[in-house]
């Protein structure tokens, strides 16, 4: 990591040393709300920012989250985590207590199709996508001069269907090294086993250059073109041992027409799946997002 990606980030913990955010979702029903809010005023927390979500408010499944400043966040963290819990039991919650000042640590996949790569290196070094890029995995070697001239370590493993299981092994055990909390795939195009994606859940991050459910697998510009489609798309999801059906963060469209060939659907596409991974990526990474059977709910 570079001295100015480094200082950005002690600058950013430093900033954020009491910030916590609060993530809950639980069977809807009345004092909810008021709960979780007396819980945090009991330790002197002040709640900045509330967004809440209910699917039917007779017999729904309601979701929160709260982010909040509380003084002594570190000394306190531990404490406030075991009460918290005992308070769960009581509402049937399911929650997530986060440390804004714990910057997450992210590994970055990628294949030969560098845009989307290029696209987060971006966002990271103009510091609005607040992570520490750890490493960067990759089965070609197209992206390492530009890794390894930002100081972020490149691993080049190749990888085919034949080899994959000792493949995976090699990657899990870097995630493990590097203690990995989110894994991007920016256009990394191997399939996972079902190893890998269970050792990971909700913790990978793909982008799909279409706008699923229309055009899973391979090829889908060529698939588009041949339907003479008007709308072409790039869709972020978490993965799943379901190939590309896993719950959807964040979708966008392009309009094409029939003077568009395959190559022009395919340069429209790399700048929305650009936008489309880099935003779902913020998102995971400022906790704004619940997985709820197989959607999302994105605050």
């Amino acid at each position: 990591m570079n001295s100015y990606i480094k200082d950005q980030i002690e600058l950013f913990q430093e900033r954020n040393q009491n910030r916590g955010r609060l993530l809950v979702s639980c069977p809807d029903k009345p004092g909810i709300v008021s709960t979780i809010s007396k819980f945090l005023f009991s330790h002197h927390a002040n709640i900045i920012e509330s967004s809440q979500y209910s699917t039917n408010p007779e017999d729904g499944t309601f979701f929160i989250r709260i982010e909040f400043e509380c003084p002594n966040l570190k000394e306190k963290a531990k404490d406030m985590e075991h009460q918290f819990a005992e308070l769960a039991k009581e509402f049937s919650f399911e929650w997530k207590l986060t440390h804004v000042y714990n910057v997450k640590k992210a590994a970055i996949f990628v294949s030969k199709e560098l845009h989307c790569l290029l696209e987060l290196l971006w966002e990271w070094q103009s510091g609005d996508l607040m992570a520490d890029i750890a490493l960067v995995i990759s089965n070609h070697e197209e992206a390492r001069d530009v890794v390894e001239g930002l100081n972020i370590p490149f691993y080049h493993i190749p990888a085919n269907k034949d080899i994959r299981a000792q493949v995976e092994e090699q990657q899990l055990q870097l995630l493990k090294d590097y203690d990995i909390d989110l894994i991007v795939l920016a256009r990394y195009m191997q399939i996972l086993t079902p190893n890998f994606v269970a050792a990971n859940p909700n913790k990978i991050i793909n982008i799909h250059h279409s706008f699923l459910p229309a055009f899973i697998g391979a090829r889908p510009y060529e698939r588009a073109y041949g339907r003479g489609v008007k709308l072409i798309g790039a869709t972020s999801h978490y993965v799943t041992n379901d190939l590309d059906e896993g719950p959807i963060i964040e979708q966008d469209i392009g309009r094409v027409d029939h003077r568009d060939n395959v190559d022009n659907l395919k340069k429209i596409g790399r700048s929305i799946e650009r936008s489309v991974l880099a935003r779902a990526v913020k998102w995971h990474l400022e906790d704004r997002i619940i997985v709820h059977q197989n959607k999302t709910i994105v605050f």
